[in-house]
């Protein structure tokens, strides 16, 4: 059993070239914050954010990198020219198409976007000879569902019964086989990382639990839920981010970690969507209400998912710092501080949290 992990190790990360994709989404802001913080030098490419709303917007967070450039990972000459240019000894790589109901919208372009975007990435990572450590994420959707009441391991089959499950399950076929083919030879330590639905401030995307509810609590509207009874893993931004910088730091380090890593929470975390949604509405209080309207006619959705984090307990000392009901009360306190809030205001609410919870990964 490895020894705990007390958190990311500032002395390492300062001064690191990190490119980061997917920085203007909700995990690619928190992250970018939390890389200078520990005093990387934070290259970032992406896609424009989606709303004034976003947490990349709402902190202003452009004037903190040391590069931020609109890039569409599809386009193999702008991410090869964005690579070149930047010389990253790190790739973070989280742009993608990350929702399951937009993919049924478009499941073209969420291949595209989540295949071949990733080759794309990797495929520039291999034009330079800085990289030496690629977290490439994917999601715990990506294993053949089969609603099991049991965590998936690493080690489960992978498959996909909607298109963004099966791009991400192609995806880690992908990363795979450029990690055997191209990168192993080079000593260049390529990793995917599976995380479970991830709740934390600065969310505002459509057909997610968090800020739907944000949104109909903040209108005095109520939440309405199409499959309340369906369960997911739980857990704060924090924790599965946590995860990848455990593991670009141990790749950079040559540790033999170049694989498939879960970063779940503990079992207590595994939660039925009504239950995480009534205790949403009782932490934002008011005339906060949650309504049932089961659609029978609605896309297919896995009922039952979760995964097991064993692995990454057992390697690399990885342990979840906030229990669920402290990653909701974080989560709400967030949105309810950031309302009306200066740019300066959500920035500092975050890095907050941020210092939170780096002193709880410190003192476990």
């Amino acid at each position: 059993m490895t020894e705990r992990w007390s958190g990311p190790d500032a002395a390492f990360w300062r001064g690191k070239r990190v490119l980061l994709t997917g920085h203007t989404g909700f995990k690619g802001s928190w992250l970018a914050i939390w890389l200078r913080e520990l005093g990387a030098d934070v290259v970032g490419m992406a896609l424009p954010p989606e709303s004034p709303a976003q947490l990349f917007v709402a902190a202003d967070v452009a004037p903190l990198l040391h590069g931020h450039h609109l890039v569409d990972i599809r386009d193999a000459d702008a991410v090869v020219q964005m690579v070149r240019a930047c010389q990253p000894e790190i790739v973070l790589h989280l742009a993608a198409q990350a929702l399951v109901r937009s993919s049924y919208r478009e499941p073209v372009e969420t291949f595209a976007t989540n295949v071949t975007g990733t080759m794309q990435v990797l495929e520039a990572c291999r034009a330079v000879d800085s990289v030496r450590s690629i977290v490439v994420v994917t999601t715990d959707k990506c294993y053949r569902n089969r609603e099991w009441d049991w965590g998936y391991r690493e080690d489960e089959p992978l498959g996909g019964d909607d298109p963004y499950s099966a791009s991400k399950a192609a995806t880690e076929i992908l990363a795979h086989a450029w990690r055997t083919s191209f990168f192993s030879a080079r000593g260049v330590g390529l990793a995917t990382v599976r995380a479970g639905n991830v709740i934390g401030g600065g969310d505002w995307a459509l057909d997610r639990l968090v800020p739907d509810a944000i949104r109909a609590f903040a209108a005095g509207q109520p939440l309405i839920l199409r499959k309340p009874q369906a369960t997911r893993p739980w857990q704060h931004v924090l924790e599965p981010l946590s995860g990848y910088l455990r593991v670009a730091e141990g790749l950079y380090r040559g540790e033999a970690i170049a694989e498939a890593w879960n970063f779940g929470p503990d079992e207590a975390g595994v939660r039925a969507v009504g239950e995480v949604a009534a205790s949403m509405a009782s932490l934002w209080g008011g005339s906060a209400t949650v309504r049932h309207e089961i659609d029978p006619a609605a896309p297919h959705e896995a009922g039952l998912l979760s995964l097991t984090s064993a692995k990454a307990r057992a390697r690399l000392g990885w342990r979840p710092q906030w229990p669920i009901d402290e990653a909701l009360a974080q989560t709400v306190d967030w949105y309810k501080a950031a309302q009306n809030a200066s740019p300066a205001a959500v920035l500092a609410l975050t890095r907050q949290q941020i210092a939170a919870y780096q002193t709880r990964l410190r003192q476990a």
